[in-house]
């Protein structure tokens, strides 16, 4: 059976902001799915994460300091439970789908680690993450590759009001997943295994990465950019996960 017909855990967060080095989650959706069953189940959080929410972010996820403050939960009891959820769906061989993987799993580690919960890369398993796959297996397709215009392009619904929330963004995440497998079943589907797709995914999201650093670069020089400005041009290539940063201080 194919990879993309086994039972998996779509999983979104909305945070504070988006450097994932600093943002806390604020909303949390893991959706058990089922693929053949059709059966969905999901779990979510509204999570008080104990700093200012900006407005700017506010506007695109609707949730406001006062809100969360009010209604949400503990921020280290949230991440427990969230991280307890895919530690079970990886220790049972299924697979986490995540839209732009190494944005929300580095969140939720830098999260363990800062309420003293360990850290994700001692737990994390396989990972399909559709940015990914989308970005490799139709590389030269011209426009955004945000969530929604990638979900617009593949046609999945997900409406203005249910894009930018964690349990809209999850879900439409889950669907993508599923057609694309479908769609490039030579690639990605068939027999394929989520070992060789989760390999797959690391080489693909290196490659993306190196080439946006060199267009970075490009950009730079040709705006006249020193020759220290261009050194400091650093785009991580790492996936699923990005390592924690280093600071002078730290080393």
């Amino acid at each position: 059976m194919s990879w993309h017909h086994q039972p998996f855990v779509a999983f979104d967060l909305e945070t504070t902001g988006i450097d994932p080095e600093t943002a806390r989650i604020v909303t949390a959706d893991c959706l058990r799915i089922d693929p053949v069953s059709g059966e969905k189940h999901p779990l979510s959080w509204l999570v008080n994460p104990g700093i200012e929410i900006p407005e700017e972010t506010t506007r695109v996820h609707g949730i406001s300091t006062e809100h969360a403050r009010t209604h949400g939960a503990d921020p280290a009891q949230s991440v427990r439970e969230i991280m307890t959820v895919l530690r079970e769906c990886w220790a049972n061989a299924q697979y986490v789908v995540a839209y732009n993987a190494p944005y929300d799993l580095t969140v939720l580690d830098r999260e363990m680690q800062r309420h003293g919960l360990g850290e994700l890369s001692t737990i994390v398993g396989y990972v399909v993450d559709p940015l990914v796959l989308d970005r490799a297996l139709d590389r030269y397709r011209s426009g955004s590759r945000k969530l929604q215009a990638v979900c617009g392009h593949y046609d999945i619904e997900l409406t203005d009001e249910d894009a930018h929330t964690s349990g809209g963004d999850a879900l439409a995440a889950g669907r993508l997943a599923w057609v694309l497998a479908a769609r490039y079943a030579d690639e990605i589907g068939g027999d394929s295994t989520l070992d060789t797709l989760h390999q797959a995914q690391q080489w693909w999201y290196r490659d993306w990465a190196i080439s946006f650093a060199d267009y970075l670069r490009r950009r730079k020089q040709d705006d006249g950019a020193s020759q220290d400005e261009l050194d400091a041009i650093h785009v991580p290539d790492t996936w699923p996960l990005h390592p924690r940063k280093v600071t002078s201080a730290a080393r």
